[in-house]
């Protein structure tokens, strides 16, 4: 059973973290490590029962691996091809296309460094490998736990529903996808009613340059017509971006209540950026997101993958080129070996 302590004690560390706060991509890498940890240990102690066990083992996480790398790579070409043909033809629209080509590039190169096995191809396939684990690990972190955090529950009292914008169409309606946020912050908005005073709703969204009038107004008109109170909605129109949506609102909530709590409502796939945001920002607040249509999920959710790595762009720049550095570490061994 010693074999399991690292994975108890890295989940045990992941527990405090969350509890301390759970608005931090660190906790998805540690939950991430601890089940690779267990996996690990679980897999040690196959092996040990003998043999037969290992290999078996060892075929079925290949044969399984293989599969699932299969099965990923239809979905994301053709969640691609529909997402092309349903959004446009916009460089945000071919994420899934560019992941899914992405993959068969990294299995190519590996595979012509198994069967090649010059040097150069086993330095290029070590790095591709090393690479694709890494960003793949990394992946699997961030939608578990993004799963997990829109599953945790919010504060049972606030003083403020924040709602972000994300754009307009024909320059005054509200989208399909807005409208889904503005329903859930309705829904928000009720519960937390129900237990105290009505909180402020604050619209959260400026006018982009394709726009007729700016987001938060939209937004606001939008809940008033479905008969929201016109009292207890905020504007906050100058922002263009998630960090100025959150910025700006944080400032109209501290310049009224300085002690405030709030909710953020977004969309399920940006609720977990959203919510490291809010962190970064100072906002004192969860997020809850509201439904995306199926769809639009997988391009989404890596849009808010890439996101992040730019977000903690130096962490990841200096192990992306540490992997590069063994793939030219291999590359020389082969070369002078």
């Amino acid at each position: 059973m010693l074999v399991y302590v690292p994975a108890a004690l890295l989940f045990l560390v992941f527990c405090v973290r969350v509890v301390r706060e759970r608005r931090k991509f660190g906790n998805a890498v540690i939950l991430g490590l601890a089940a690779l940890c267990g996996l690990t240990a679980w897999v040690f102690q196959l092996i040990r029962h003998g043999p037969a066990s290992g290999q078996a083992v060892a075929w079925t996480l290949l044969v399984l691996g293989s599969l699932g790398i299969l099965v990923l790579t239809c979905l994301l070409f053709l969640n691609g091809l529909q997402m092309v043909r349903k959004e446009g033809r916009s460089p945000t629209n071919l994420l899934s296309l560019l992941a899914a080509l992405c993959i068969l590039a990294v299995v190519g190169l590996v595979v012509a460094a198994v069967v090649v096995r010059t040097p150069v191809w086993i330095g290029v396939g070590t790095a591709a490998g090393g690479l694709a684990v890494y960003l793949s690990f990394l992946f699997l972190c961030f939608i578990c736990y993004a799963f997990l955090y829109g599953r945790l529950r919010v504060h049972r009292k606030a003083d403020y529903v924040v709602v972000l914008g994300s754009g307009l169409i024909g320059g005054s309606t509200v989208p399909p996808l807005l409208a889904s946020r503005l329903k859930r912050a309705q829904s928000v908005h009720a519960r937390l009613a129900e237990r105290g005073e009505p909180p402020v709703l604050i619209t959260s969204g400026g006018q982009g340059p394709d726009e007729d009038v700016p987001e938060s107004h939209a937004m606001a008109d939008y809940l008033i017509d479905r008969g929201f109170p016109a009292a207890l909605i905020e504007r906050e129109d100058r922002s263009t971006t998630t960090d100025e949506n959150l910025k700006y609102s944080k400032a109209i909530m501290e310049q009224a209540r300085p002690d405030y709590r709030c909710v953020i409502v977004t969309n399920n796939y940006h609720a977990f950026r959203a919510a490291i945001t809010a962190r970064r920002t100072g906002i004192n607040g969860q997020v809850v997101g509201s439904p995306t249509a199926a769809y639009f999920w997988p391009t989404a959710t890596i849009r808010e993958f890439a996101a992040l790595l730019v977000a903690y762009r130096r962490t990841n720049l200096a192990i992306c080129l540490l992997l590069v550095l063994a793939g030219v570490l291999a590359w020389w061994t082969q070369q002078n070996g």
